[in-house]
C-alpha cells in the first residue's frame, strides 16, 4: 500500500524533538496563549514577510474572523470558487454573507481572475482566492481588480504555505492570508489549527479580539467573539515542524517534477501547470485523467491511495442549493471535478513508489479505456 500521505514518517523524523517539545509544554503548566503560541506567531511572521499573525483553532476560523474582522456580512457578496474545500464557502456563510462563484483556469484549477471582474455587483465586499494545492493564483490581477473597485482581500492560504507568487509569499498581497494546521497539511500539527496572517495592526487587533471572545482587555467584551485560541501544545509542535517546511516543501517540488518525468510520454495524464514566477508547494499533485472514477476504483483496490479533491464543487452541493447556481454554469469547474485525481504526495516518498504509482496509473488508464470499449 502506497498511501496519499503517510505522517507515521514524518514522526519518524522528528519524532524526538516532538516529543521533547510537548512534555515541555506539559511541566510548563501553560496551556493556552502561552510562550509557544507567541513564539510561533512571531516565527511564522518572520518566514512569511508579514507583519503580524495570530494563532487561531482552525483555517476555518481563519477564514471566518477576517471575513468578521473587514465587517462582512449579511447582505454582502463575496467573490470566491466552487472548486475548494467547503471551508471557504461555509466561513462567508457563517457571517451571513453570500458566496458568488467564478470560474476556474482549466491548467491551474485556480480562480480565472480574467473572468473575476464580471461577477462583481454593488453588494461585492471582498474576494477570496484558493492557492489550491499549493499553487499561487494570479495575485497581479486579483490585486489590480480589487483595487480598481475597493474591494477586500481575504486569500485562502490552508494548502498553499511556502508557496511563492514572483517571489513573495501567498498571504501577504490581500488584507489577510489565512492558513490551516490540519495534520494533512505541509506544515500539519497534531490535531486542529490555524492561523491568520496580515500586515495591518487594526486589524490584528480585530482578530485578537474576536479570538478571544470580543474583548482584548481580560473580562472586557466589546463585541460577540468566538473562542479559537491556538493551543500551547500545537503550537510547540509547529514550531519544531516549522524548521523543516522550506526541506519538505522543496522535497515535494522534487517529486512533482519526477512525476511529470514518468508521465511525459503518457499523453492520458495531464500533469499540473505551474503559473510562471511562481513557487508551488504541491500540497496535492493533482493529475487529470480519462475515466477518472474507474481509473479510482482500480488503483485503490491496487494499493495506491489516491484521493479525489474534489468529487462534487460547492455550487452543486446540497448546503448552496440555495443559491440557485445550476448545473452548467461553472462549465471548467465542472468538468475539472470529473477529470481530477491526486496521487501519493509527502516529502519521505520514495522514487521507487513514485514508479509504482506512475506504472500503476498507466496500467489502469489502459484497463478502463478497454472497459469503456466493451
Amino acid at each position: 500500500m502506497i498511501p496519499i500521505l503517510d505522517s507515521k514518517r514524518q514522526y519518524a523524523q522528528i519524532g524526538a524533538e516532538v516529543e521533547k517539545a510537548v512534555c515541555e509544554v506539559l511541566r510548563s503548566g501553560s496551556y493556552i496563549l502561552g510562550p509557544n503560541t507567541k513564539a510561533l506567531e512571531q516565527e511564522l511572521a518572520d518566514f512569511i514577510g508579514c507583519k503580524y499573525t495570530v494563532g487561531l483553532n482552525s483555517g476555518t476560523d481563519a477564514l471566518h474572523l477576517a471575513l468578521r474582522a473587514l465587517d462582512i456580512g449579511a447582505g454582502d457578496e463575496v467573490i470566491t470558487v466552487a472548486f475548494t474545500f467547503v471551508a471557504t464557502t461555509e466561513a462567508i456563510g457563517i457571517v451571513g454573507a453570500k458566496p458568488v462563484f467564478v470560474d476556474i483556469d482549466a491548467d491551474t484549477f485556480n480562480l480565472d481572475a480574467s473572468k473575476l471582474e464580471a461577477a462583481i455587483t454593488p453588494r461585492t465586499k471582498a474576494i477570496i482566492p484558493v492557492h489550491l494545492y499549493g499553487q499561487p493564483c494570479d495575485m497581479d490581477t486579483i490585486m489590480d481588480v480589487a483595487k480598481r473597485h475597493n474591494l477586500h482581500v481575504i486569500e485562502d492560504c490552508c494548502q498553499a504555505i511556502g508557496a511563492l507568487y514572483k517571489g513573495k509569499m501567498v498571504g501577504t498581497f490581500g488584507d489577510f492570508g489565512c492558513l490551516s494546521f490540519y495534520p494533512t497539511k505541509n506544515l500539519g500539527g497534531m490535531g486542529d489549527g490555524g492561523l491568520i496572517m496580515t500586515s495591518d495592526e487594526k486589524l490584528r487587533d480585530r482578530v485578537v479580539a474576536l479570538r478571544n471572545h470580543g474583548g482584548a482587555i481580560r473580562y472586557h467584551h466589546d463585541e460577540i467573539g468566538v473562542n479559537s485560541r491556538l493551543d500551547e501544545v500545537q503550537a510547540a509542535i509547529l514550531r519544531v515542524k516549522l524548521q523543516y517546511i522550506k526541506e519538505w516543501n522543496e522535497k515535494r517540488r522534487e517529486h512533482a517534477y519526477y512525476y511529470n518525468q514518468l508521465f511525459a510520454n503518457c499523453p492520458d495524464v495531464q500533469t499540473p501547470k505551474e503559473l510562471d514566477n511562481t513557487y508551488c508547494v504541491y500540497h496535492q499533485y493533482t493529475v487529470k485523467v480519462p475515466n477518472r472514477d474507474a481509473v479510482h476504483k482500480m488503483l485503490q483496490e491496487n494499493g495506491i491511495g489516491a484521493m479525489l479533491y474534489y468529487p462534487i464543487p460547492l455550487h452543486l452541493q446540497k448546503v448552496h442549493a440555495y443559491l440557485g447556481v445550476g448545473k452548467g454554469s461553472l462549465p471548467v469547474t465542472e468538468k475539472n471535478t470529473e477529470m481530477v485525481i491526486s496521487l501519493p504526495m509527502f516529502p519521505e516518498l520514495t522514487k521507487e513508489e513514485q514508479q509504482t504509482v506512475a506504472k500503476t496509473l498507466i496500467e489502469c488508464i489502459e484497463k478502463s479505456k478497454t472497459a469503456a470499449a466493451v
